[in-house]
């Protein structure tokens, strides 16, 4: 507390200083404030080409720079947008820094679509996303778009539940210097610093940012230390732009993937078996380390009043290991005939080392009562993964390692897409909606960790329509769509062998609602049913190499309905929320646990079971008070029902329903014409309350008695943010 105390103190004395040397010297003249260019002020092709507007017919949710700026002190993403319809977030370390993720409608990450400016970002092998690998990336985001269900045609591989499109491109003509100082529970502590030229010589703007994100974590040793930058450059011709991006993150995180056994939940909540193989205290570098570097080009062009072109070239690079104290191993399972026979303790790291790079393009025609959408893009991943035994094991000191790699193969995808999307306007009030799309998808790997002779090379081929109508009666638009959707199986699926090998997922996703928008109240209704097709879901099946893995279910289904509504009760005070209601079904599957009294695996057919983490309801309420000029306080609540652990719907494997509230103040320090200061205060689980919004769960059989092990993944109790946010203008 006492370091922001400090800058704060130093930021509001330089603050004048700095805004009256802006004054002197400003970046760009006055007349080029009132320049306007229609063009310009469009959202950008590429995003344009990957969102839906307002009168498309599938569920959505839109989050502007302002409302991220509002909640964005040093927690990730997911915690930022965890207040729209449907999503549950979820944190490793407690606090929502370092590794979290996210689940829509119950969908986990390997189906939620991730694009950058319309560049696919999930894992290409995975098809997850590690939001710790772009640290802050919301201070650069302009808009963000969360369609809910399939929603309309992407690039990446995983728009199979939902989609969240990140805008950073859009135009500032305007210069802007914005600090940001954030002190917190757990040591926590935010510093960032994010500007923009404005439009330089009426043709070039640059926009960057700088962050640097530190805490201990709720959950012990569960320290995360992220730095990231972002910058872009972008030439304004009279129809045309060239925009050139590059940023990156650097993370280091003690792991905490591991969970809190249920023993330990009520006696020591902040447990972390992470490190404790090593003897006495745990081992102090059990942690995770990797650099991921984005490069981004785009072209747009303005061809004539009713064309436009856009198209994009992207690499994004990465590296780096998790690191482990192994106790008790032999080293000839490591390849080594070195005390081959003799348990010893050693170090290991587990590196990936990738490249990711390809191309996205689009052509827009729009003309009265049409618009035509062609795009597309091709992209390939190379991927190498190996394990290493680095140089601090002491048993292996006097050998020479430095290139010496017990397990080595890379996996290499590729994949080619198309899409046409049709807007048609038959009149004033009905506009109908056609995307089609092709995907190609090639994967190979050579071999895997534990079975390096298992060589894989699938190719699919899949078709994605979508159709869908929207009417708009004058305040209200009603809208209704079918999408189909095909998704192959993920890296760790194909090491199931040659004999098991996976099946790809289908989806049927039907949408209908409603969205009504007045003056002082708003509300809408959205019903989906979400029916699959040989869904990929664990089951405790051991595979022929020895490894849990996911099976295909013949059928399963989503089935609810999303809720929201906003009342600007008066001049002072807003309130606005969401609720969701579903059923999460699978209808037949084999349920395997390891037999340790006879060997192999004993099995249980089970019928219409809760889909694993997917909760009949969840429910967000905010109220917003503006209190006076200067002073606003918002208090927002959220409800989660009831999760399994897996997809037996056994009791015992659970984790509990949680009400949660946080509670935020906001007060304007200074509000000048060139600069403002805002300082905000925000209580994170007022009500401290214990819960848990993720977990995992495997059980056997021994002696006769069948033992079920749950592992949790706790969120801190009450805790605190301060934060000093700095405009120069």
């Amino acid at each position: 507390m006492t370091k922001l105390l400090g800058t704060i103190t130093l930021l509001m004395l330089l603050a004048p200083a700095i805004a009256q040397q802006q004054k002197k010297y400003p970046l760009i003249k006055d007349s080029i404030f009132k320049y306007q260019d229609s063009a310009r002020n469009l959202p950008p092709l590429e995003v344009r080409a990957n969102r839906v507007s307002e009168s498309s017919p599938f569920a959505k949710s839109n989050i502007t720079a302002l409302q991220i700026a509002k909640i964005n002190f040093a927690q990730d993403l997911p915690f930022l947008i965890q207040n729209t319809p449907s999503i549950v977030a979820n944190s490793d370390a407690g606090t929502g820094v370092g590794y979290t993720g996210l689940r829509i409608r119950g969908s986990d990450a390997t189906r939620i679509n991730v694009t950058l400016n319309g560049i696919p970002y999930n894992d290409a092998e995975s098809m997850g996303t590690y939001f710790v690998d772009m640290p802050d990336i919301s201070a650069s985001a302009n808009s963000i778009q969360i369609q809910r269900g399939v929603g309309t045609s992407t690039n990446g591989a995983s728009a199979f539940g939902a989609t969240i499109n990140i805008a950073t491109n859009d135009y500032r003509p305007a210069k802007y210097l914005t600090f940001q100082n954030t002190q917190g529970s757990f040591n926590t502590q935010k510093n960032s610093l994010v500007f923009g030229t404005g439009l330089l010589k009426n043709r070039f703007t640059i926009d960057g940012r700088l962050s640097n994100i530190n805490s201990d974590g709720y959950i012990d040793r569960a320290s995360a230390a992220l730095k990231s930058y972002f910058l872009s450059a972008t030439y304004w011709g009279d129809a045309s732009s060239l925009r050139f991006n590059v940023f990156s993150g650097i993370e280091k995180t003690y792991q905490a993937w591991y969970g809190v056994p249920e023993d330990s939940l009520k006696t020591n909540r902040t447990y972390n078996p992470a490190g404790t193989e090593k003897a006495g205290s745990p081992y102090e570098n059990q942690t995770d380390n990797y650099t991921q570097t984005h490069y981004q080009l785009f072209y747009n062009k303005t061809i004539n009043a009713n064309l436009q072109w856009s198209t994009a070239l992207f690499l994004t690079t990465g590296r780096g290991y998790y690191e482990e104290y192994k106790a008790d191993v032999t080293l000839s399972d490591y390849g080594l005939n070195i005390n081959a026979k003799n348990p010893v303790d050693l170090v290991r790291r587990r590196w990936l080392d990738n490249r990711f790079y390809g191309q996205i393009a689009s052509l827009t025609y729009k003309k009265n009562k049409e618009q035509f959408i062609l795009g597309g893009g091709w992209n390939k991943y190379d991927g190498l993964h190996f394990g290493a035994l680095p140089s601090n094991n002491p048993i292996l000191a006097t050998f020479d390692f430095t290139d010496f790699k017990y397990y080595n193969n890379n996996g290499i995808k590729k994949e080619y897409n198309t899409y046409a999307k049709w807007e048609h306007a038959f009149n004033d009030k009905l506009t109908s909606f056609l995307d089609l799309q092709f995907r190609h998808v090639q994967h190979t790997m050579n071999g895997f960790d534990g079975n390096p002779d298992l060589i894989v090379d699938r190719k699919f081929d899949f078709f994605n329509p979508k159709a869908g109508l929207s009417y708009k009666s004058k305040n209200t638009t009603y809208y209704t769509s079918i999408a189909i959707a095909n998704k192959e199986p993920n890296r760790d699926d194909f090491e199931t062998g040659i004999l098991q090998q996976p099946k790809p997922e289908r989806l049927y996703d039907w949408e209908t609602g409603f969205n009504n928008r007045g003056n002082v109240f708003n509300w809408g209704m959205n019903i989906y049913y979400m029916n699959y097709k040989d869904q990929l879901v664990l089951t405790g099946k051991i595979n022929d190499v020895g490894s849990y893995t996911r099976t295909n279910v013949p059928n399963s289904y989503r089935a609810g309905i999303e809720l929201e509504a906003s009342w600007k009760i008066n001049e002072q005070l807003i309130s606005s929320g969401n609720l969701t209601w579903s059923k999460n079904k699978i209808e037949h599957f084999t349920e395997y646990f390891d037999d340790y009294d006879n060997g192999g695996q004993v099995a249980i057919q089970h019928h219409n079971t809760d889909i694993t983490l997917s909760p009949n309801a969840t429910a967000m309420h905010q109220l917003i008070y503006k209190y006076s000029e200067n002073l606003n306080v918002s208090w927002t609540s959220k409800y989660v029902s009831k999760q399994f652990l897996d997809n037996t719907q056994n009791d015992a494997r659970t984790l509990k329903p949680y009400f949660i509230n946080d509670i935020n103040f906001a007060y304007q320090l200074v509000k000048k014409k060139n600069w403002n200061a805002l300082l905000q205060f925000y209580t994170i689980n007022l009500l401290d309350v214990k819960y848990e919004p993720n977990g995992y769960t495997y059980s056997y059989l021994y002696g006769g008695i069948t033992t079920t092990s749950n592992n949790y993944f706790p969120m801190a109790g009450r805790n605190y943010m301060l934060s000093l946010k700095i405009d120069l203008k």
